[in-house]
């Protein structure tokens, strides 16, 4: 089955949004929805899981950061329901880590929050990766070189807030309060 016949509905290419935050998702929802998609939404993964049940979207739009698992548990699911499927990992907490991590597992593209349907879109049509970004000249602030580690870590327990804790020595409370807060700037 091609991308383009997945998860089809009245000839629209299927598209499936999971994030927790409704206003975003709503807004994504009606501007692909404009664009001639037939979109679904989930607030959770898990909820998302119960729609993968009976449904095969061509297209997926992913939050990292929702309660409960992290949108990086999805990949595997979504890619398992379709092998071509599309997906575009979102994000107001970006990483290195987790962006490494959502490209290993499947992942199309990595963006950060807020970005447009347009930018989404955009997205789904990259194959590979430009050349052409220029690199910073600029070391990484030490708050941004923790944030970077303790993502990292987060990654390697997949997602387990006390087993990042105890790799890290740290008390879970302060690892909370640390992941509560935006990134560190660069």
């Amino acid at each position: 089955m091609s991308t383009a016949d997945c998860g089809s509905h009245d000839g629209k290419p299927g598209l499936l949004l999971v994030d927790d935050n409704e206003n975003h998702c709503w807004a994504l929802a009606r501007a692909f929805d404009k664009r001639g998609y037939a979109v679904r939404s989930a607030g959770s993964v898990l909820e998302a899981c119960a729609l993968l049940e009976d449904w095969h979207p061509a297209y997926a739009v992913v939050d990292l950061r929702m309660p409960g698992p992290t949108g990086l548990t999805l990949i595997p699911r979504l890619k398992s329901t379709s092998a071509e499927m599309r997906i575009v990992m979102l994000t107001g907490y970006a990483s290195i880590a987790t962006a490494v991590e959502a490209i290993k597992l499947g992942a199309t593209h990595y963006l950060v929050k807020p970005v447009d349907a347009h930018t989404v879109e955009a997205a789904f049509r990259r194959d590979g990766g430009d050349p052409g970004v220029p690199s910073s000249e600029e070391l990484l602030s030490v708050d941004r070189l923790e944030w970077e580690h303790i993502q990292r870590v987060l990654a390697e327990q997949k997602g387990n807030i006390s087993a990042t804790a105890r790799a890290l020595h740290m008390h879970r409370k302060t690892l909370q309060r640390k992941l509560s807060k935006r990134p560190a700037a660069r």
